[in-house]
């Protein structure tokens, strides 16, 4: 390989590298951090998305995940209403 196919990979595979990243980021907009009380439990978690409502459904289902012991707990905590949302744009 000469100097200069060597010199326009590396290039292209940092450009690549540069998009992947800034797609990657831009994406999430909005980070939250919701905590939910479920059955004598609490749990706080945060998750970022595009906008508030998708970080929040994002922090939540995370949260009821280790707050639930199933399918059925699981959508009944989500359809709980959280102690606490507090949102940062990013």
């Amino acid at each position: 390989m000469t100097t200069n196919t060597k010199l326009l990979v590396g290039l292209a595979l940092v450009l690549l590298i540069g998009f992947m990243f800034y797609f990657s980021m831009s994406g999430n907009a909005v980070s939250c951090e919701v905590c939910i009380e479920f059955r004598g439990g609490m749990e706080c978690r945060k998750a970022s998305g595009k906008d508030a409502e998708e970080a929040q459904a994002a922090a939540a289902s995370t949260a009821c995940s280790l707050l639930s012991g199933g399918v059925t707990d699981g959508i009944a905590c989500r359809n709980t209403e959280p102690k606490s949302v507090s949102c940062e744009n990013r």
